[in-house]
């Protein structure tokens, strides 16, 4: 896997001309890219599958970077906290802006906290992101998991769903309600 994750990096990563990161924010994206882009391929997906989650990677960050009042005004929520409103912001600057594809749409949106009704592509980002190799925790069990996705995608979105709300839970964080519906599902 860490052939593809080079190869895809020496590519430029393209991002919307309104997307604000970090060029640390930027490596991270390319290696959300470069996991969803070696999946696809040793899953042998259908082209408009392939783009779809290519899409959707490149995209899912695009405003993790921007303050809270930008996020907050251009997805008009109050409450949900700051760190969740980049994907909803993103969402909706790509809807503005023609995309058209719900899957992409609803894995940018949903993929900080999960969906209950996400298509293949949301439940691959939400993998992605958390199993991307910069990542410095557990990354011997994370980068194992990342090898199973295209043999055992189900088995391992569970695992990776139960592994972040273990987390969310040893860290006394709030859990969303999206993130409760979607482990009633998959447990």
């Amino acid at each position: 896997m860490s052939g593809i994750i080079a190869a895809a990096q020496e590519s430029p990563l393209v991002l919307p001309d309104w997307a604000v990161v970090t060029e640390k924010r930027r490596a991270h994206i390319g290696r959300v890219v470069a996991l969803l882009d070696g999946w696809s391929a040793r899953m042998s997906l259908a082209a408009p599958e392939v783009q779809a989650w290519h899409d959707a990677g490149a995209w899912h960050d695009a405003l993790r970077d921007a303050d809270e009042a930008t996020l907050r005004t251009m997805t008009g929520d109050t409450e949900r906290p700051c760190a969740t409103l980049h994907g909803p912001a993103a969402a909706a600057q790509l809807a503005m802006r023609g995309e058209s594809r719900a899957d992409v749409l609803e894995a940018v949106r949903w993929h900080t906290v999960g969906h209950l009704h996400w298509a293949r592509t949301g439940r691959a980002l939400y993998m992605a992101d958390f199993l991307e190799p910069g990542r410095s925790f557990m990354q011997a069990d994370r980068a194992f998991l990342a090898a199973c996705v295209p043999d055992h995608f189900d088995h391992v979105f569970r695992q990776v769903v139960r592994m972040r709300i273990e987390w969310t839970l040893r860290e006394a964080k709030s859990m969303a309600p999206e993130t409760v519906a979607l482990w009633e599902v998959v447990r």
